[in-house]
């Protein structure tokens, strides 16, 4: 047996280790699991190039509970260690790098945003262990090793009797680590950072039942095996070749990684690149509807299989954080901070990678299947009207496939809507009006005056849809948005004709005063129009430009400084061919004048849903008494 000081120029690295890495200590498991991992991997290489002459077989990793002894054992069956080794890696490498880690990160905060501590390795186990030992027998024809550390720079390393291949970790739990000698504790953190790990990883047994013979007798019992439970899947759909996987092979994957998700993905994007760098994953786009909601069931990233965190801000674009699914790359740095990350060349390529990929998908699923896309386009609209916006190289593949639904369920392309609209929407200048609604039902009287016209009506009802807008505006020179309420129908198209009015400049004076005395001028701005004397005779609409500033400044970015918080403001359109704008002027009792200007009001208002409460109310009461 020898005895040995760790050479260390800290001291009391152990307390350190501990106290440092004490809000993420559950990651020792991880860490010693990856490890066994590695070595397993490594002898299956060196086997497969004939370095290693002995039998790979079928190993796998086993996680084992003493609770009565408080220890906590996690075995491998891969390449093993002599005492040199063993002295050199575990003495040497591996507490300078624990010395480096610290080193590097000690002023730090706990959470000064590393995402990942790949590396620390073997001695996060003194995170939770106050003492550990190894028993390790090389594929080499050495003698096993057995190492001991109480968490001082102090060792012991002697012969051990173990046969079998591969490394045996002891971890004797310390106090105030019990937790982990608790099994559930344990299935949590395997389901967690193991369950996709490449080699199988053995947590107890399980009880299978054994199919029924054919030929079995009426009275037969159902025979029973113990069997290792494996709780891991080694060979998730991610690292599989794409032609190799049916759409029911990614649907199940979705709920393996999801198995409080019922319902099914919409679709589904393969990622696998080796050049210029290596990154496998799958990203399903699940239902979504108009509201942003706040999303549990995020995307995971791994490394190597080996899960690091579903933080993936940065990595993946933020337009797709809304989506599921797993990024697996060996290439991402995972002991740097989040802006670090950001500035990363490798990180900006794989980001870069992934919107042409989601964008050259969605592109082919348009293609194929026009009529499908269609159907799910309100549950993917606003991952891809955020991409539009967020990301430039999204922006001009858009085209492809981004859709511009009417209210009658028809869908544009941009292109297309140019071409389909260009006849009859296009203003006495030149310029392609698109007139849409946000709300079908709210705005339904503006809509319909619209489609008597032969004018088609988008519906656009996300949240972000005026910071799209204007985009598109500024893009596209000639063509303009403009909400189906924001004005009158003649003034939103104009075109060259006019309509005279049969009101004399002197009686419009005189109308617009009488009004101006009656309605909220901190509402409403009053004007007089000519129009059809069978249009509404009072129409209230919402100047284009106040509306949009107003939304975009509501939902973030754009905007006028503080619009989000001015009040309403309104244009109350008076058509001076109607005959009620005639029988106002010519009321001469001045309290019946004043009911018909805000019974008149108070319609208007209710055909754009403005009417509520107290005004309702009265409103509905002064109706009965109307009809008495």
């Amino acid at each position: 047996m020898t005895t040995g000081k760790i050479n260390v120029s800290v001291e009391n690295i152990f307390p350190l280790i501990k106290k440092f890495l004490y809000s993420d200590h559950e990651i020792f498991l991880r860490e010693l699991i990856s490890n066994g991992t590695d070595a397993t991997l490594k002898l299956k290489h060196l086997t497969s190039i004939g370095e290693a002459k002995v039998e790979y077989g079928n190993p796998i990793i086993e996680i084992k509970i003493d609770k009565e002894g408080k220890k906590l054992h996690i075995i491998d069956q891969g390449l093993g260690m002599t005492a040199d080794e063993v002295e050199k890696y575990i003495n040497q490498v591996a507490f300078s790098g624990a010395e480096e880690f610290l080193d590097k990160y000690k002023d730090s905060a706990k959470d000064s945003g590393i995402i990942g501590h790949f590396g620390l390795g073997f001695y996060s186990a003194f995170m939770v262990a106050e003492k550990v030992e190894i028993i390790t027998k090389s594929f080499k024809d050495e003698p096993a090793a057995h190492w001991t550390c109480d968490g001082s720079p102090e060792f012991t390393l002697e012969p051990a009797d173990k046969t079998t291949r591969g490394t045996e970790i002891i971890l004797h739990i310390a106090e105030d680590s019990l937790e982990f000698l608790e099994e559930f504790k344990i299935r949590e953190l395997l389901n967690k950072y193991n369950k996709f790990m490449p080699i199988p990883i053995k947590f107890g047994t399980k009880t299978e039942t054994l199919t029924k013979p054919e030929d079995a007798p009426e009275d037969y019992k159902p025979e029973t095996i113990e069997v290792d439970n494996i709780i891991n899947n080694p060979n998730p759909a991610w690292t599989k070749i794409p032609t190799d996987l049916t759409d029911e092979d990614y649907k199940k994957f979705y709920h393996e990684l999801y198995p409080m998700q019922f319902e099914e993905p919409l679709f589904h994007i393969h990622l696998n690149v080796d050049y210029p760098f290596n990154l496998t994953g799958i990203l399903y786009f699940p239902k979504l509807g108009a509201d942003l909601q706040i999303q549990k069931d995020k995307i995971q990233l791994y490394q190597n299989q080996v899960y690091v965190t579903d933080n993936v801000e940065g990595i993946v674009p933020e337009f797709l954080m809304m989506l599921r699914g797993v990024v697996d790359s060996p290439d991402i740095p995972l002991n740097v901070s989040r802006s670090g990350l950001q500035a990363d060349s490798a990180v900006k390529k794989i980001s870069n990678y992934i919107t042409r990929k989601v964008a050259d998908k969605l592109k082919s699923l348009f293609n194929e299947n026009r009529e499908d896309f269609e159907k799910k386009w309100n549950d993917i609209k606003i991952v891809l009207e955020y991409g539009m916006l967020s990301e430039d190289k999204f922006y001009e593949k858009a085209g492809a496939f981004v859709l511009y639904p009417t209210v009658d369920d028809k869908f544009f392309t941009l292109d297309e809507l140019k071409e389909n609209l260009k006849d009859k929407q296009t203003d006495k200048d030149g310029k392609l009006v698109v007139l849409y609604a946000g709300n079908k039902e709210a705005q339904h009287s503006y809509i319909e005056i619209a489609k008597e016209k032969g004018y088609e009506v988008l519906l656009l009802d996300s949240p972000i849809i005026s910071h799209l807008i204007q985009k598109i505006e500024g893009d596209n020179k000639d063509l303009t948005f403009v909400r189906v309420d924001s004005d009158h129908i003649d003034n939103l198209i104009k075109k060259e004709e006019t309509t005279i009015s049969k009101l004399s400049e002197e009686e419009q004076t005189s109308l617009k005063t009488v009004l101006e005395t009656i309605v909220p001028k901190q509402n409403y701005s009053v004007q007089l129009e000519a129009m059809d004397s069978q249009a509404a005779p009072f129409i209230i609409t919402q100047p284009e430009f106040m509306r949009r500033m107003k939304e975009m400044s509501q939902s973030g970015g754009g905007g006028m400084f503080g619009m989000g918080n001015m009040p309403e403001m309104y244009n109350l359109v008076v058509n001076t061919n109607s005959d009620l704008a005639t029988t106002i002027l010519n009321t001469e009792d001045k309290s019946a004048q004043e009911s018909l200007v805000k019974q008149a009001l108070d319609l208007a208002k209710l055909s754009q849903n403005l009417l509520k409460g107290e005004a309702l109310t009265a409103f509905v009461k002064r109706s009965f008494d109307l009809i008495k």
